[in-house]
């Protein structure tokens, strides 16, 4: 009898990487990760349950970014995260296709996939490190996570422009998910305001929750599109039903601990796995150019717009808007199945995504965490 024993191993993985985390003071995510690409140098890879529950644990957390956001402060502050969020896209996307393109003798599909790919920055992991450090409900967060937003709302735009033909499934998708929104944020009521519902050991309004997020997957599936986006946006709708009590709070609390437990491990994890560390070494030049140059661009990008607006966390800042995995990823894969990169450029664009989902993220959250600041915790920076 034949026993499959990678669940037992991806179960030790989600519990040591949580262990480590709590005993180095760093964030799980990175640690999630790091073990995902030690993982998979040692033969361990992904099975189809992990990679789905990898890529709704990703949707799960941009929904929760989205209902951490504060909609009046977006309101207030959308200059401030509109040009934050844009030059964190446009910056790196040019230097990047401009290296690629002219210097290292790419094709011009391979190097707009490179451009968008290393253009990202990862909501998800945003938000994971903001919760740890207790500083998503400062305006320093909402702000980080709003111009994030409009960063990969740069990158998702990018890739369907330049790559991405719609189909009647798309347009389907895309009215599908603009239903929903409109629904949810319009009768979500009847279930978080219902007595028969609240604090209810089967958790119904998570699992309406779930149910919705679940139908973005389905129908994004069904266009050749992703369901991050909208999420981002339903999470966003949604928030305000998440500030009105006590009981409301708790469901989103709860739904937290139920993706930090069991979900949004796997999104990390598998991340990590797509990392070929022989591959990377055979190219290991252009890997650290790229990791230097999307830097760089990022920095250029970032750093003197946050310094202008964000002066008590701007370092803080333009480290973990240099993150990327969800739609690096994705804009890799995209390019690998369509034929316009080579194996060894997708190993080497996801392992300048990943390092830069652990490398960043680590600095900002060791030596710029800006707990320290009583501006930064009164949420009073400007």
């Amino acid at each position: 009898m034949v026993v499959d024993v990678i669940p037992l191993i991806a179960g030790v993985i989600v519990l040591a990487a949580s262990i480590i985390s709590l005993r180095l003071g760093i964030s799980v995510a990175i640690v999630e990760i790091l073990l995902g690409v030690i993982a998979g140098y040692y033969g361990f890879h992904s099975e189809a349950w992990m990679n789905y529950l990898a890529g709704f644990g990703g949707i799960v957390l941009t929904f929760l970014a989205g209902a951490e956001i504060d909609t009046n402060l977006m309101k207030e502050k959308f200059k401030e995260s509109f040009l934050i969020g844009t030059a964190s896209f446009i910056i790196p996307f040019i230097c990047v296709f401009s290296y690629t393109y002219l210097l290292a003798g790419w094709t011009l599909n391979a190097s707009l996939i490179a451009g968008v790919a290393l253009s990202t920055t990862s909501l998800a992991v945003i938000y994971s490190v903001l919760i740890e450090t207790k500083l998503s409900k400062t305006q320093l967060g909402k702000l980080i996570m709003a111009s994030t937003f409009v960063t990969d709302m740069g990158t998702a735009l990018a890739l369907s422009i330049l790559f991405i033909k719609p189909n009647f499934y798309t347009i389907i998708f895309i009215l599908v998910s603009i239903g929903i929104i409109f629904l949810a944020g319009t009768y979500s009521h009847h279930i978080f305001h219902n007595e028969l519902y609240k604090n209810k050991v089967i958790e119904p309004e998570i699992k309406y929750i779930f149910l919705l997020l679940l139908t973005f997957t389905y129908f994004a599936s069904l266009g050749d599109s992703q369901a991050v986006l909208p999420a981002f946006v339903l999470g966003m709708i949604m928030s305000k039903y998440f500030v009105e009590g006590t009981e409301t709070k708790l469901v989103i609390q709860r739904l937290r601990v139920v993706a930090y437990a069991i979900i949004t491990p796997f999104f990390f994890i598998v991340g990590g796995l797509n990392v070929s560390l022989p591959l990377i070494l055979s190219a290991l030049g252009l890997f650290i150019l790229l990791f230097l140059i999307k830097i760089a661009a990022k920095f250029i990008g970032v750093y003197f717009l946050a310094k202008k607006y964000i002066p008590h966390g701007s370092m803080y800042t333009t480290l973990l808007m240099s993150t990327g995995l969800t739609f690096g990823t994705i804009s890799s894969y995209f390019g690998l199945q369509a034929g316009y990169i080579n194996q060894v450029q997708f190993s080497v664009l996801i392992g300048v995504v990943i390092s830069n989902a652990v490398i960043p993220t680590f600095i900002a959250h060791k030596w710029f965490n800006p707990m320290h600041s009583e501006d930064i915790i009164n949420g009073e920076s400007k």
